[in-house]
């Protein structure tokens, strides 16, 4: 299939004024046995207030009901052939068909199937992607309900995401698979790119999406960096997520995103663009050796006698308020379990440990399950 790609200079050289001149929105939602939760998420593309033109429901081996539903919402279906790359590898046959009929002033929203947009979010995310320098836009999400008090923490957890994501001016670090704009240029840019090997391509396809990847979406970030777009989630552009209601489910999707974002870094290597995310691992890594030499201190000071002393009272009473401030939008009830710390400090235990079996495993080569 011969595929018409425009550069980075094209698309410039089609904007008026300095800003890109846009049309219609295509949903495009990767869905593997999703009937409990795709209708919620095709009522929220009918509910936009500014509804895309298409949607195309990717049923990627299914066993359910979920095409039937996508087509009694309207949706045109996608059903994948030998499909063995989950998600990346649905999105790759949808838009290997759909790119090469679309104008290169479309967008192309890529949205999960257990996501529900806010009325304004395309709306929000077509007007900012005017501005020729970004290369797509995403979305912040807060939980949805139940869960119980698993639920509970993730809630508390997006919630502080979405803050730092405020107060960063959208600046992200990531353009989460929950729900992203793309201009079409730009997707067909990262495969030809990947082709002339100028991104990484672990899997040889020369697609849109590495399918070699744990992390489609952040892998697809950091190749639009390294293309020279600018990436932003504006905080008005606004969805809700499932939460997952187990520990096992928990763990095993936290060891996928951060093993994912490593194993992104090591593809793409010390780069102007990954310094900073490097930095962040830096970080975790501190992170986590910093909560074993805390639990090793509290056990050791149960053994021998604990002796309160007034810097590390005080250094409690920052973070405590820390715990109370950045989750002041979930009401007083979430800033009242904030303030106990020691019942959140579960959660963030929990997160650490999947932060080190990634690390650990990382380094040791085992095998990936996803």
């Amino acid at each position: 299939m011969t595929t018409t790609t425009t550069t980075r200079a094209e698309i410039h050289g089609a904007t008026v004024g300095g800003r890109r001149a846009l049309d219609s929105v295509v949903a495009v939602l990767p869905a593997h046995n999703e009937e409990a939760v795709l209708g919620a998420a095709l009522t929220s593309l009918a509910n936009q207030t500014e509804p895309p033109s298409r949607v195309l429901v990717v049923a990627d081996n299914c066993t359910d009901r979920t095409a039937e539903i996508a087509r009694s919402h309207g949706a045109e279906v996608l059903v994948t052939v030998g499909n063995v790359h989950k998600k990346a590898g649905a999105l790759n046959q949808a838009l290997a068909q759909l790119l090469p009929t679309l104008d290169p002033a479309h967008l192309v929203l890529v949205m999960d199937a257990d996501c529900s947009l806010d009325p304004q979010f395309l709306q929000v995310a077509r007007a900012a992607l005017a501005d020729p320098r970004l290369g797509g836009v995403g979305g912040t999400f807060r939980g949805g309900p139940g869960g119980g008090l698993l639920g509970t923490f993730q809630r508390n957890e997006y919630a502080r995401y979405e803050r730092d994501v405020r107060r960063l001016k959208g600046r992200a670090l990531v353009l989460t698979g929950t729900a992203s704009v793309f201009p079409v240029p730009v997707l067909e840019e990262v495969a030809a790119a990947r082709r002339e090997l100028r991104l990484p391509d672990q899997s040889g396809a020369g697609a849109v999406y590495d399918v070699h990847v744990l992390t489609e979406d952040n892998e697809l970030s950091l190749a639009l960096l390294h293309l020279g777009y600018q990436i932003k989630a504006p905080h008005e552009c606004t969805l809700e997520t499932e939460v997952m209601c187990t520990w096992k489910a928990l763990g095993d999707q936290r060891l996928r995103w951060k093993r994912g974002a490593l194993e992104n870094l090591l593809d793409y290597g010390w780069t102007p663009v990954t310094r900073r995310y490097w930095g962040r691992q830096l970080l975790s890594a501190i992170g986590v050796l910093a909560s074993v030499l805390y639990l090793m201190s509290l056990a050791v000071g149960m053994f021998l006698g604990i002796e309160l002393h007034w810097f590390w009272l005080a250094l409690t009473g920052v973070f405590m308020l820390e715990r109370v401030v950045t989750v002041r939008s979930r009401g007083l009830r979430q800033m009242l379990l904030g303030a106990v710390i020691v019942v959140e400090m579960v959660f963030d235990l929990f997160l650490q440990l999947a932060q080190a079996r990634a690390f650990a495993q990382v380094a040791l080569g085992t095998d990936r399950k996803w």
